[in-house]
């Protein structure tokens, strides 16, 4: 089931490209030092920073550089499943009460 969302990818690929440029300048990179790191030539960063633009093995290269890599782990994690008729709440099974002990 898919949420309401106002974001679309072309909102979110100058985001990313933009957070990793920080991540980049924080670590005191330049780069062609990630370049050097990742093997991700250094045209391919260029763009990426630039237009968000980067083949997802390239990004997990540089997100392993950017140390990164371990937010990617979850982006497509099991959701919990919801039910979305009377009947699927009826058939869930009834949680225990809580209460005082006689």
């Amino acid at each position: 089931m898919l949420s309401l969302n106002l974001e679309t990818p072309e909102t979110l690929l100058p985001q990313i490209a933009n957070r990793a440029r920080a991540r980049r300048l924080a670590l005191n990179l330049t780069q062609a030092g990630v370049a050097a790191r990742s093997g991700v030539s250094l045209g391919s960063i260029k763009r990426f920073e630039r237009t968000g633009e980067i083949a997802l093995a390239s990004l997990l290269q540089i997100a392993l550089v950017l140390d990164a890599l371990e937010e990617f782990k979850t982006l497509f994690s099991e959701q919990p499943t919801f039910p979305s008729t009377l009947d699927q709440i009826l058939q869930q099974p009834k949680k225990p009460q809580r209460g005082r002990l006689h």
